[in-house]
């Protein structure tokens, strides 16, 4: 994918500081990346819903038979769902973010996380290539999603570039539609397992690894059979869904599995 338009998008620098503790939740920097994607990449159409989680529990009764008072997942339970799966962004020699700005939205501090390794070194290169001086010294660092999940920079939004095979799985998976806005990703209810006395429900990022992992668990599903198996949705909305359900409901059973892994492997790195 290429890097954005040199045009457009004035070049700055920001400060990656680690996340600090609040007593209140913490924005978002996950949000829906419409605005953005809708500039960079052709032909975005419809949002997909975000795929459920499989066998959502019911809400427990609570007194007299009326409904549990709602206890939603806090930030950091959310951002334990992400452990793991790194992105990529540019920062100067000061380890600070360096920042785009787009007008169409009206953001000023624009950090853009890559999917791809090699799309943040396009990146690298536009920045060096309009911005000598903020290019000096500038590199791709990686970073996990927890991390920027949890990441409280005054005044910075960030928005991802999806892998673009990614996006053209996403939509063979839903014929007839010519756009996918946010990040894929893949769920199937035939991968829900329990393990260690807890329900993992696990949502991938790439196509490949859930169609590996549904290969194993259901010898006799090939080829479209395989594909009928598989929900896809967008990362952002996912997010959002486990922001607003309850404990219990299903959605805090996500794990997402960083591209190239399995479920058993993740599963084994984050509890060891």
């Amino acid at each position: 994918m290429p890097p954005p338009n040199s045009s457009s998008l004035p070049l700055a620098a920001a400060p990656m500081s680690d996340p600090s503790p609040s007593p209140s939740p913490p924005p978002n920097p996950l949000a829906a990346a419409s605005s953005f994607l809708h500039h960079h990449l052709s032909s975005l159409a419809s949002r997909f819903a975000a795929p459920r989680p499989a066998h959502a529990a019911a809400r427990p009764p609570g007194p007299h038979g009326a409904a549990a008072q709602p206890l939603a997942l806090g930030p950091d339970e959310v951002a334990r769902a992400l452990t793991g799966t790194p992105v990529f962004t540019v920062c100067n020699s000061s380890n600070e973010f360096v920042l785009v700005s787009d007008p169409a939205t009206g953001l000023r501090s624009l950090g853009l996380l890559c999917f791809r390794s090699e799309d943040a070194d396009a990146l690298l290169s536009h920045v060096r290539t309009r911005q000598p001086v903020l290019g000096k010294g500038a590199k791709v660092v990686p970073i996990t999603l927890d991390q920027v999940y949890m990441l409280k920079a005054e005044g910075i939004a960030f928005r991802f570039l999806p892998d673009p095979l990614q996006i053209k799985n996403a939509l063979q998976l839903k014929s007839g539609l010519t756009g996918f806005d946010g990040v894929p990703v893949f769920q199937s209810d035939l991968l829900v397992i329990k393990k260690q006395k807890k329900r993992y429900c696990p949502v991938y990022f790439q196509k490949e690894d859930i169609e590996r992992e549904l290969r194993k668990a259901s010898k006799s599903s090939k080829g479209s059979a395989l594909s009928k198996q598989i929900m896809v949705g967008s990362l952002e909305d996912v997010l959002k869904k486990m922001e607003i359900n309850d404990r219990n409901s299903g959605w805090d059973d996500l794990i997402f599995i960083p591209p190239g892994k399995s479920l058993n492997q993740h599963i084994n790195e984050v509890s060891a």
